[in-house]
């Protein structure tokens, strides 16, 4: 491991570079908006670009081939070091932020969570408001599936750190023979699809920089806003409909739509598995919602229940974390399916967090796999995932075993929030907003307020929570074991 550490901190520096360069699109919307966070990207990128050049010019020469412990470690330094100098822009040109509040801030747009700290949106300097989407945009796929596309030029493989970053049970499949080809068409339909995205919002009324900030929040599955009513500033319900569809494809795997695309056909759709449950799930429960909100009187008509419900429903469900509506007001029963839906709807490979709708259809079907055996005890019956599609025992263990860390993780979370002052609905929700990467809860931390009334120990809970759900929580527990670092 020792004599592999230039090669990871050379990895390391590269990626720096690459973020530091990424300062340059809100530099420039800065310097021609005139507004007031200018010298905050001069010196940030200045401190990012020059500490990358120093880490790769001092490990360049090191050219040993990344093992797959070595992707786990370089996904974890990467993930904790690069919100660090993502904070670097909040903390200059907002006096009085503090360092855990901005780094809470960046790792949270890094990780597509959209928890936040900061109000008065609306009155932050423009460029602030688009770095902090940015984020959004380049933690939605990973920086590392992007700078994976340019690793065999320093000799280094790059399929360790993809089978590491990418998220979902399924990380061993591949599109393309060679990586760098895989992380290119991933991020040319990301990018794709995030064009369209803004050209619809500009389209339909946003201005240019709104249409930008909001198009990187829901590709990414973020959740920031540039403003502090969230989508419901708008007041539009053609931007919210465009909202909802490009949400529902970020909530989809990427791999699928690479392939229908290079493939020019939909079959790719028709063979998914997770497609058609993810649809039926979010589709089915905007729809039951709609109708319990209509019911309870919350709203006078049915299709204005549905406008919110929908809205809301899809934008939790698939982790997006926008709101038109304060879904906290609701009946108790309304948020917590929210916050439960956001747990597992998702597809994996998409940008959404929680525990992906695939993991989800193996449970359920390793639990009717077992209760057949209870009625036929010599019953020989595979997990399938389609009628073709048969699961290894293998993955189904370690699908298992994610969910048992993952239940774990979550009770132990909550109860620390618990002990350090927070009230139980708080907590609990706090924790999934955050493992889940969906960013409002309910309480003290739903969609009409933010995080800003946590402690420096509860904001730093969260920040870890928010890590572990975006790395899939092994990656970094892996990390952490003993066995992990022996030869």
């Amino acid at each position: 491991m020792a004599r592999r550490l230039p090669a990871l901190f050379g990895v390391l520096g590269l990626t720096l570079l690459v973020f530091g360069l990424s300062m340059l699109l809100p530099l420039g919307v800065a310097l021609a908006l005139d507004d007031a966070a200018q010298l905050a990207y001069d010196e940030a990128v200045l401190i990012t670009l020059v500490t990358g050049a120093l880490l790769w010019g001092l490990n360049r020469r090191s050219r040993h081939e990344l093992k797959a412990r070595d992707g786990f470690l370089l996904v974890v330094l990467v993930w904790t070091v690069l919100p660090l100098f993502a904070a670097l822009p909040l903390l200059i040109a907002l006096p009085g932020l503090s360092f855990t509040d901005a780094y809470f801030e960046a790792m949270s747009g890094l990780t597509t969570t959209g928890a936040t700290v900061l109000t008065g949106l609306d009155g932050l300097p423009p460029s602030i408001n688009l770095w902090r989407a940015q984020l959004h945009l380049m933690g939605g796929m990973g920086v590392i599936v992007l700078v994976v596309a340019v690793l065999p030029l320093l000799g280094v493989g790059g399929r360790q750190m993809l089978r590491a970053e990418t998220p979902g049970p399924m990380k061993d499949v591949k599109l393309t023979p060679r990586m760098r080809d895989t992380a290119r068409g991933l991020w040319l339909v990301y990018g794709l699809y995030t064009t369209a995205c803004f050209l619809a919002f500009w389209a339909l009324g946003m201005d240019g920089l709104d249409a930008l900030i909001h198009a990187f929040s829901v590709m990414g599955l973020g959740g920031f806003s540039s403003h502090d009513a969230s989508f419901a500033h708008f007041d539009s319900t053609a931007l919210e409909i465009t909202a909802m569809a490009f949400a529902l494809l970020a909530g989809m795997n990427f791999a699928t739509h690479f392939l229908a695309i290079h493939r020019r056909s939909l079959l790719p759709y028709r063979l998914d598995p997770e497609l058609r449950p993810f649809l039926a799930v979010v589709l089915g429960s905007s729809l039951l919602l709609a109708l319990y909100l209509w019911m309870q009187g919350v709203y006078a008509d049915f299709f204005t229940a549905l406008r919110y419900a929908s809205f809301n429903t899809i934008s939790m469900a698939t982790t997006l974390g926008l709101a038109n509506a304060d879904f906290g007001a609701w009946p108790p029963f309304a948020g917590l399916w929210l916050l439960a839906l956001g747990s597992f709807s998702t597809c994996a490979g998409s940008t959404g967090g929680g525990v992906k709708m695939m993991r989800a259809m193996v449970l359920y079907e390793q639990l009717r796999r077992e209760m057949l055996r209870l009625l036929h005890p010599t019953l020989q019956a595979p997990v399938r995932l389609a009628a073709k599609t048969h699961v290894p025992n293998p993955v189904v263990f370690a699908v298992l075993t994610f969910l048992a860390v993952y239940a774990v993780t979550v009770a132990v979370f909550t109860l620390a929030l618990v002990a350090s002052g927070l009230d139980l609905i708080t907590a609990y929700s706090a924790t999934l907003a955050c493992i889940n990467n969906t960013g409002p809860g309910l309480g003290g931390v739903g969609p009409s307020t933010t995080y800003a009334g946590l402690t420096d120990l509860q904001t730093w809970l969260c920040t870890l929570a928010m890590l572990l759900g975006r790395l899939e929580l092994i990656t970094l527990l892996v990390v952490l074991t003993p066995a992990f670092w022996r030869k």
